[in-house]
Formats: C-alpha cells, structure tokens, sequence
C-alpha cells in the first residue's frame, strides 16, 4: 500500500507503538524506530532520520507521558511533545508523506457536562497537557497532511499503566483507595493500534497523501462508554478474582481527588465525543469493558 516508500513508526517503548507493529504490517514495509534509534528531544536528529528514510507515511506514538514528573521536566516534555511533533509535520510535508500523531484528553481542563468534540476550546491543566496541545499546534501550523487522534487513558498488558497497577496492588494489599471524582473511557492500546490500521486502511493513506490531505485534523479516539478510575480498578479486580488470580484485595474503596494529591492536576470530566471519527471512517470502538474482558482475556 505504500509502495516502495516505508512506513516509519516511532514507537518510543510504548503501549501504543509496540501494538503498532503488528497492526500497520498489512499497509506496507515498516521501519520502527525507539528511544535508542532517535532522540526525540533534537530536532536535527528527527530532521535526519527522516530524510535518510524518506517514509511515505510517519506515525508518531512516542511521547512523554510521566504527567507527574513532567511538571519539574518542562523542557524535556515540551521538546518531546511540543517541538518534535512540529518537526516531523515539516519533515513530513517535505517528503510529500503523511504524518498520524497521537494526542489526550488531558488538552481539555475537565470542566464539562458532555463528551468533548474536537472543536471544544481547550484548557490544560498540567505540564504534561500543555506540552502535548502544543505538539498539535505546530502540527496544524504546518499544513500537511496529518491526523491527530486524541485518546484516552490507554492500558495494555505490558508498559507502566493502571491495568497494571491494579493488579499487582490487588495481590499486596488488602483494600485499595481510588479516584472516583475523574470520568473518562479507558481504552485498550491493541484497540487503538487496530483502529488506526483501519483509519489508514480506509483512508488509503499509506504512501498516498491526497485523501488524507482532505480529511487532516483531529479526531478523538476512544472505547464507547464511560467510567471513573474507581469504576476501571473496581472492574479489574473483579476479573482478576473471577479468573482465579492469586488476590489479596477484599476492597476497592471511592476517595475523592483531594484525597490523593499528586503534582499535576488531572482533569475531572475527560470523556471524549467519537462521532467525528465515526462519521469520517465508519469506525468505533466497543465499550471499555469488551475491550478490558478481551485485554485480560490476552
């Protein structure tokens, strides 16, 4: 699908990237490259690779996504997540490529009482939102042919996330205290790899620019319903007790925000409206327990 021109995804070690791999192998040659075979904190670097490659199609699923750690590692967040996106749509729209780039609910500051569109004005709360709104600022400013999928909460069965957490806490401790003030849609990483297979699929972007010319911007990318970190750790638990996982949890108890004080504010309400999506690519995720029945299901 992409001729002779490869696909380059840049993976940086994550959950996203490492389903990636498999899901984009039907559209063509992929050449992926992580944290040790580009520094995404230097422009020349990215500006080199990219020529030395010359891909028809880049997809960017690294980012920095420590949301706590970046509040004292501003700079270091921004040249990831604000200057490189930037660089790539220039690279990019040089090479006459197209670029898919991932982004967050956390662009949006909570403050809502529906699911978010992707025209909604924006409004991080952290170090870490800001940096990733400013990467699809300079990718929009660039002009060429790109989406931009924003996403929520993403879990998988490998990396650092909650799914995890939750589970190796269920088996050390006896009960464990969870947010239950923030509202979102957990989304499964394979769920979203398969999707953007589908989009590039259907969009025919691999190596073809044109159609996804018409149909650049952003998009939200997310499973179908909703739930609060208590409600995700509270279904986690008991699919782990139902599968007969060794478990030392016996309860999953509801604290407001306040009761866990972390350094970067997370936004309250992050539920994301995925008609835009649906309507462009007749694609929509399952809600997010079918895809946490079918994530622990392997």
């Amino acid at each position: 699908m992409a001729g002779s021109r490869p696909i380059l995804l840049i993976v940086g070690n994550g959950q996203v990237g490492w389903e990636l791999q498999r899901s984009l192998a039907p559209l063509g040659r992929v050449m992926t490259l992580d944290r040790a075979g580009l520094d995404l904190a230097s422009p020349d670097a990215i500006r080199a690779v990219l020529r030395q490659i010359s891909p028809g199609l880049v997809v960017n699923a690294a980012a920095y996504t420590a949301v706590d750690r970046a509040e004292q590692e501003v700079d270091l967040a921004q040249a990831i997540n604000g200057t490189a996106p930037g660089v790539m749509a220039e690279e990019a729209k040089r090479l006459d490529a197209a670029l898919v780039h991932y982004s967050t609910d956390y662009v949006f500051d909570g403050m809502a009482d529906r699911p978010w569109r992707e025209d909604d004005p924006t409004g991080p709360l952290s170090v870490y939102g800001r940096s990733k709104l400013a990467g699809e600022t300079a990718i929009r400013a660039v002009g060429g042919a790109h989406l931009i999928l924003r996403t929520s909460w993403v879990y998988a069965m490998r990396g650092h996330n909650f799914l995890l957490t939750m589970r190796r806490l269920a088996v050390e401790r006896e009960e464990l205290r969870v947010v239950d003030d923030q509202t979102g849609a957990p989304t499964w990483a394979r769920g979203i790899a398969e999707a953007t297979a589908l989009i590039l699929a259907r969009a025919r972007a691999a190596g073809e620019t044109g159609e996804l010319a018409e149909r650049r911007g952003v998009y939200h990318l997310a499973t179908g319903g909703m739930t609060s970190w208590h409600g995700f750790a509270t279904a986690i638990v008991e699919r782990l007790r139902a599968s007969g996982a060794p478990m030392a949890c016996r309860a999953v108890t509801a604290i407001p925000t306040s009761a866990y004080p972390t350094p970067a504010r997370r936004p309250a309400w992050s539920v994301l409206d995925c008609g835009k999506l649906r309507d462009a690519f007749a694609i929509a995720l399952p809600d997010w327990r079918e895809q946490l029945d079918l994530c622990l299901a392997g």
